[in-house]
């Protein structure tokens, strides 16, 4: 009941209307090599684990000496910045909508800069890697991420590339939900550090590749389109897809 009610929210916050892009970044609608890096979380929560995919992006940012360049933009409810990869034009997204409903963010910035699916990559926490160990996913099921899961309802199709950072699951008796909302312990901070470069390190790596799939030989997982057989896909998720673990 709870995942029907967020796609009728999604559907409901993708109805508001939004003005495109004016100006000289309209020149990002014809270059042909552009991508959208997204760093999924909740807005004035950002130095929480189910928050590290911000953490990234600001890493991200700052690696590319344009860290006081973001800007809000209301219509697509997050802030941008537009910056460059060698040849590839990237706009950087951090959605001001909550988690759930990030997805809303992520297609209005698709469709105002004109961006396919197959184009985008999303940065967010996973629990089933412990902190320190980072992989990419192409396509494939949301794995019970509710921003995944809101950007593969919004935008039809499950395509996205995605950097999967490790925040491991709680011990003792703490919840998965108070533990993802949580901050990183002093203990974590000292190896969140380095877990931030190497997530920069290998964004950089994948937005230099003209064709972020070609570094593997095996088929990727996922490109199905979100309307067919979900549950098929979620069953298959398991073995499916292309993972590179940094350790």
């Amino acid at each position: 009941m709870r995942r029907l009610l967020m796609r009728a929210v999604n559907r409901v916050l993708l109805t508001e209307t939004f003005s495109p892009v004016m100006g000289v970044e309209t020149e990002i609608h014809t270059n042909s090599s552009q991508k959208l890096v997204v760093g999924l979380g909740n807005p004035g929560m950002e130095e929480t684990r189910h928050s590290v995919g911000m953490m990234v992006l600001g890493e991200l940012a700052a690696r590319l000496g344009v860290a006081d360049r973001w800007r809000g933009d209301k219509h697509m409810s997050g802030e941008v910045i537009v910056s460059a990869v060698q040849h590839t034009r990237v706009v950087l997204l951090r959605p001001r909508l909550l988690m759930n409903v990030n997805g809303v963010s992520v297609a209005k910035a698709a469709a105002k800069y004109g961006i396919k699916p197959e184009d985008i990559l999303l940065v967010h926490d996973e629990l089933d890697k412990p902190l320190g160990k980072i992989g990419i996913k192409h396509g494939g099921s949301a794995r019970g991420h509710n921003g995944v899961r809101s950007c593969v309802d919004c935008l039809h199709t499950d395509v996205m590339l995605r950097l999967r950072v490790g925040i491991g699951r709680p011990t003792g008796k703490t919840s998965v939900e108070r533990h993802v909302l949580g901050r990183f312990s002093s203990e974590e901070k000292k190896v969140l550090d380095g877990v931030l470069s190497q997530s920069v390190d290998l964004l950089l790596s994948q937005l230099s590749q003209q064709d972020p799939r070609s570094s593997s030989s095996s088929s990727p997982a996922g490109g199905r389109q979100a309307a067919g057989k979900r549950k098929d896909r979620e069953d298959s998720a398991l073995t499916s897809g292309i993972k590179h673990v940094i350790r």
